[in-house]
């Protein structure tokens, strides 16, 4: 990885997962030593993946709003909840990554949601508090994934900056998947919006405006 210190596996434990609806499965939460944010990310080692295969990996930025209580503004909790599945069906990793509101935190985020109910979008909100559009780095994930043993890998994501990101730390993405599209009325704005400023790949004409 260029110019940056191996970061090493600190522990491992079994945790069964059940969600809402029912799923279930079982999974390997790892621990990390040497991370270059210092942050408590932690990879979800999903079924084993086939033999000359590589992994299906995403990148899952922690957001408490969607994955915990469930809010219909985002759809971070649907694309968790479908990503622990289809990645357990191939085999592969989850990074869990302490990246709130796309790395400007929680009380940062609200404060961006009270601006999009003003009217502005979610990158115009963060511009508004004088905060990046979009503040992750995902250096300490490719140190993860390199602490894994995973050098190469098909990556579960709508997003190309994390697919170029990862490649530009020395890991090799070898296919970008997309996610699942989920909308609800509160969240239409928001998904056009990643569509039109990040190039998230989307399917923007079945996103109508509200």
């Amino acid at each position: 990885m260029p110019d940056t210190p191996a970061a090493t596996q600190r522990a491992r434990v079994r945790v069964p997962l059940r969600f809402h609806d029912g799923y279930s499965v079982d999974a390997e939460l790892v621990t990390f030593h040497g991370l270059a944010d210092g942050q408590e990310h932690v990879a979800v080692v999903l079924g084993e993946p086939a033999t000359g295969t590589v992994p299906l990996v995403r990148l899952h930025s922690e957001c408490l709003t969607g994955d915990v209580f469930g809010s219909a503004r985002c759809d971070c909790g649907p694309q968790l909840r479908e990503a622990v599945e289809r990645i357990a069906e191939t085999g592969g990793i989850l990074l869990y990554l302490r990246q709130e509101g796309r790395g400007i935190g929680l009380y940062n985020k609200l404060d961006a949601y009270a601006l999009q109910d003003q009217g502005l979008d979610t990158y115009e909100a963060n511009a508004a508090l004088g905060l990046p559009e979009d503040g992750r780095d995902y250096t300490a994930a490719a140190q993860m994934l390199s602490a894994l043993g995973v050098t190469s890998l098909d990556l579960l994501s709508n997003n190309p900056d994390k697919a170029d990101q990862l490649r530009a730390l020395g890991i090799d993405v070898h296919d970008r998947v997309p996610t699942g599209v989920f909308t609800t009325p509160h969240n239409v704005r928001y998904l056009r919006a990643k569509v039109l400023q990040t190039q998230h790949t989307l399917p923007l004409a079945q996103l109508s405006a509200v």
